[in-house]
């Protein structure tokens, strides 16, 4: 009978102790936030923070004198507030005295320190040092000088009124670095970064694995008082093969993923865009603007039909951009276009009364009656992955009266041609480096013109490059977007790009993670995300 209850006994401890393990393992796996970049991650550095794939990791280990909330207003970071100078040109900015670098033996006894001025005096510098060739030095064109006023004060002058700049400097290629670590040559700054962000860097194996730890000595709190981050972990994995990770996502080893793949796609979403319902007990689905726009540019300046403002019209307004959507996107995007600037920036507007085609077969006829040409035949350059785009319209246009040749470019080979000039019409797309629209604007200015800038269309128009100085010059914000938007209405009557959809952006989580969010620039921010 002893033994008997003696073995009952163990079982029951043992049951017990394997309960325990089990509960403790997923309340620790509810502390740390897992998922998968395909992509490779070449650095950690954020002078070197050109794509999402470094940016989203770095988000999490730096910080900046600025940093943008999900509707892209500038809010406080390290600097706790700022002056403007009337003229627009001087920016004082007042710094936090709570600040530290994560802790290293560098520091001395204390392991830490606390951002002082000069930190961004030195951060700044090194961005712009050409020795060390950081392709963010463009961030600093119109900047005149910089410096350390004092330990809290950071004076940044401009050589002339830029009223984007702050978006600027909410860049990652902006962040804050501490020189005693980035100048020993015994550190590789790169793959060991130290930053002051809400994760430190724990370990890195290169193409398998990334972990970030919660920073105790964090500075920011939420509404409540409560410190952030309020997770313990990131986790960043490297399968290259998407579907790989959606497969992963689906069987809960990942917390979220980002973006429709094909390979994918119509398995998580309907023809119309919507979470597919088989998922909608496990899966969360948020969706937003992303600031990207989708067109077909001009060059104005090669010989044809295109050189007509009524064959650009006729080819703008010919063809159901909802429809070309639904079809081949899933719905995923904005058809109703007004100018370059997409929806979530000011100066926006759209309109969804484009499609005409009666009167876009009007325009054509009339510009075969007026030059007395009976064809008109354009050749449009894209690349493979929209060819499902190209053949749609082409089979649109040729309604028309159109008939349009669609020649299948590789990427750099089609980025090439734009610059030098050698494509006449091309598909083309404008992800934001910031929340101005002044960054889509830019594309249409006459003295931008490629290969000198991004104005591969090389439109030339007084007026638009007029409004384009003004506003410049207008630090009220409101009266800018008037000027934007003016400059915008010229983009959609003269017709130099095919604005085809504002992009949108999609995110899939798990239904127990909170706090994720979404952004207009498709950022991500772990901060304030927690897991239930």
């Amino acid at each position: 009978m002893k033994s008997i209850i003696h073995y009952v006994s163990i079982f029951c401890v043992c049951a017990l102790t394997f309960s325990c393990q089990k509960k403790t393992a997923n309340q620790d796996k509810n502390l740390v936030f897992r998922y998968n970049e395909n992509a490779n991650i070449q650095t950690l550095d954020p002078a070197f923070a050109r794509n999402m794939a470094i940016i989203w990791p770095c988000n999490q280990l730096f910080n900046g004198l600025v940093q943008l909330d999900d509707s892209l207003h500038i809010q406080a970071d390290i600097a706790k507030s700022w002056t403007i100078s009337e003229d627009g040109k001087q920016y004082d900015f007042m710094l936090r005295r709570d600040v530290y670098f994560h802790k290293h033996s560098h520091f001395g006894a204390d392991s830490t320190r606390a951002v002082v001025a000069s930190d961004f005096e030195y951060s700044f510098n090194r961005v712009l040092d050409a020795d060390v060739v950081s392709p963010g030095a463009w961030i600093f064109q119109k900047v005149k000088n910089f410096k350390a006023i004092n330990d809290t004060v950071f004076r940044i002058e401009l050589k002339e009124a830029f009223p984007a700049f702050l978006g600027l400097l909410s860049m990652r290629y902006a962040s804050v670095v501490p020189r005693e670590i980035v100048e020993d040559k015994t550190i590789d700054f790169r793959s060991h970064p130290i930053g002051t962000g809400p994760f430190y860097f724990k370990f890195w194996e290169e193409n398998i694995k990334l972990v970030l730890r919660k920073n105790p000595n964090y500075f920011e709190r939420d509404e409540q008082g409560n410190a952030l981050p309020y997770l313990e972990a990131v986790a960043i994995t490297f399968l290259p093969d998407k579907q790989s990770g959606f497969l992963q996502f689906l069987q809960g080893n990942l917390d979220f993923i980002s973006g429709l793949d094909p390979s994918y796609k119509d398995d998580i979403i309907t023809e119309n865009g919507e979470l597919n319902p088989k998922y909608k007990e496990k899966v969360q689905m948020v969706t937003g603007p992303y600031l990207n726009t989708e067109y077909l540019g001009f060059n104005l300046e090669a010989p044809g039909a295109i050189q007509d403002v009524r064959i650009r019209k006729a080819l703008n307004m010919g063809f159901d951009r909802n429809k070309m959507l639904l079809y081949l996107r899933s719905g995923m995007g904005d058809g109703a276009v007004g100018g370059i600037i997409p929806q979530g920036l000011g100066g926006h507007f759209s309109t969804d009364k484009l499609y005409n085609p009666e009167e876009a077969k009007a325009l054509v006829d009339d510009y075969k009656k007026t030059s007395k040409e009976s064809k008109v035949e354009i050749t449009l350059s894209t690349n493979a992955n929209y060819l499902d785009i190209a053949e749609y319209l082409q089979r649109e246009w040729k309604k028309l009266g159109i008939e349009v040749i669609v020649d299948v470019t590789p990427p750099a080979s089609l980025r090439q041609g734009m610059a030098s000039g050698k494509v006449s019409f091309f598909r083309g797309s404008w992800i934001a480096d910031y929340p101005d629209a002044e960054n889509y604007l830019s594309l249409f200015y006459s003295k931008n013109k490629a290969p000198n800038g991004p104005n591969y269309t090389r439109f030339t128009n007084q007026k638009f490059d007029q409004l384009y100085e003004q506003a410049f010059k207008e630090v009220s914000e409101e009266k800018r977007n008037s000027i934007y938007q003016q400059m915008d209405q010229i983009i959609a009557d003269e017709v130099p790009a095919i604005i085809l959809f504002y992009d949108r952006a999609a995110r899939f989580s798990h239904q127990n993670v909170k706090g994720l969010g979404i952004n207009p620039m498709n950022n991500l921010f772990l901060k304030r995300v927690y897991k239930e």
